[in-house]
């Protein structure tokens, strides 16, 4: 290819398609955790990074024929089709946008450079060494990974427990719903903002082809969200149908979509009961120091409680609760009452605490889901249960907003 031809090729695809951020975004390198240990990344992701590297170096007849390898491993992948079809389409005249050589709806080629892009700013937007996500305070013991979801980059950031901490492990494109994030009511098409977990693996033989290769329900709604009169049912994370490598980022119907080979690549580290699925608008990174600091400060406040409900001091025990607080069917006066009555009747107790896992809401509202195993005796009752609790600041004591069952 000659040097003119080659410009002429490079600032058709390196600018129209590569290098245009998205709409009120800016793209900044930042570097790789150095601590992170990162798995093999799917092949498919692995080889457009790749292409898109080759874009960058002005090396296009090797661009071209990666592409064309990505294609020949995954035939369904519509973005790889259209990216080999400018590449090619470029050789003989300048690009005016993204899709040229398509002739599909414009708006399906609009998805498809939605794509492109989500995929790119993940390439050049890295974690910086020692951030964690705000929201992943602590893990329990045989919990093995948290997943947490960034809206605006359709981007599902993996964490494996390393003694409690995240580790930051790998990321995958992420499809959501068509009218963003934010879930309130049943059909809006958005998916919801909040801490969730993994509630049921469902094989691929159950389900029907749009579900691609296996769903993971997940519990929305949680607590918070029914407080909140939120409803709606049926969020997943699934795959994609046979004849569809990737959907849009903004496509499905409130749930959350990877490709097949991505979801069959995280399928066996998911637990049922355990998996953390954490969806932000955006994800608030924290320096890992103050993070640890913030983790010290709440598992303190959760001792002084357990301390003071063995105590039997109601009111010490009371001071720990919010004027905010619900439970199931008990606001904070109806608490109170309860609590007074049962702690006269006791002559003594006991309470221990295993398991204990803290996540951060991402929402506007700013608590802590903790959850663990709880042993409770007494002089005259024993019992044990998994409990959840919501944990937020006021002023610069923390407070229980929320308690039940988990």
């Amino acid at each position: 290819m000659k040097g003119e031809s080659a410009a002429l090729l490079r600032a058709s695809l390196s600018v129209v398609l590569l290098l245009a951020p998205l709409p009120g975004t800016s793209v900044a390198r930042q570097p790789a955790p150095a601590a992170a240990r990162q798995p093999e990344a799917p092949q498919a992701e692995k080889a457009l990074s790749q292409v898109f590297e080759a874009i960058e170096q002005s090396k296009f007849d090797v661009a071209l024929e990666r592409v064309e390898a990505l294609i020949a491993a995954n035939p369904n992948y519509r973005l790889a089709h259209m990216i080999r079809g400018d590449l090619l389409l470029a050789r003989t005249r300048t690009l005016t946008g993204f899709g040229n050589a398509g002739n599909g709806p414009r708006e399906k080629i609009e998805d498809l450079r939605a794509e492109a892009l989500s995929r790119l700013r993940a390439l050049k937007e890295r974690p910086a060494a020692g951030q964690v996500p705000r929201y992943v305070l602590q893990f329990r013991q045989g919990q093995t990974h948290a997943l947490v979801v960034d809206s605006r980059r359709s981007r599902m950031y993996v964490f494996e427990n390393d003694r409690g901490r995240p580790r930051f492990v790998g990321d995958y494109y992420v499809t959501l719903g068509k009218r963003g994030v934010d879930k309130v009511r049943e059909g809006d098409q958005k998916t919801p903002v909040g801490v969730y977990h993994v509630t049921a693996n469902l094989p691929r033989k159950k389900l029907g082809d749009f579900y691609g290769s296996g769903a993971f329900p997940i519990n929305y709604p949680n607590e918070w969200d029914k407080r909140h009169g939120r409803n709606g049912h049926g969020i997943w994370l699934h795959g994609t149908p046979s004849d569809t490598f990737a959907r849009p980022p903004r496509a499905s119907d409130g749930c959350i979509v990877l490709s097949n080979v991505d979801l069959e690549f995280l399928s066996s580290e998911l637990q049922v009961g355990l998996t953390a699925v954490i969806v932000a608008e955006e994800i608030q990174w924290a320096d890992s120091a103050a993070q640890e600091e913030e983790r010290k400060s709440l598992a303190q406040a959760i001792e002084a409680w357990r301390t003071d409900w063995e105590s039997l001091d109601t009111d010490k025990y009371l001071r720990h609760y919010s004027t905010r607080f619900q439970s199931a069917d008990q606001d904070f006066a109806q608490w109170t009452a309860h609590k007074r009555k049962v702690n006269g009747g006791k002559e003594w107790v006991k309470i221990g605490l295993t398991g204990v896992s803290m996540f951060r809401n991402p929402g506007k509202d700013d608590f802590v889901v903790v959850s663990f195993e709880q042993g409770y005796r007494s002089s005259n009752l024993a019992n044990s249960m998994r409990k959840r609790q919501y944990w937020l600041k006021e002023g610069a004591r923390w407070k229980i907003i929320y308690e039940g069952s988990a």
